[in-house]
């Protein structure tokens, strides 16, 4: 298998699940500063589009969660 596509299938890969799922988590810092600004500031509009924003960042986490039980003992890296 080349590095190219070893490269390519990183994101298959139990430690490319697990590095979106940091990336993902990550982002969650940036929607709870949001959230809290917009809480000090009373903007209900963009305390809404906080909180679609952290249902995305949970739905991600659960989709990649799923990916990653899925993987189990087929890890593209390791075949």
């Amino acid at each position: 298998m080349s590095k190219l596509t070893k490269a390519k299938d990183f994101k298959k890969s139990k430690s490319g699940t697990y590095l979106s799922m940091a990336t993902t988590a990550f982002g969650a810092l940036g929607v709870a500063k949001q959230i809290k600004k917009a809480r000090t500031e009373q903007d209900t509009l963009r305390l809404i589009d906080a909180t679609v924003s952290a249902v995305a960042i949970v739905t991600g986490l659960a989709i990649l969660y799923r990916e990653l039980k899925r993987l189990g003992d087929d890890d593209v890296l390791l075949g």
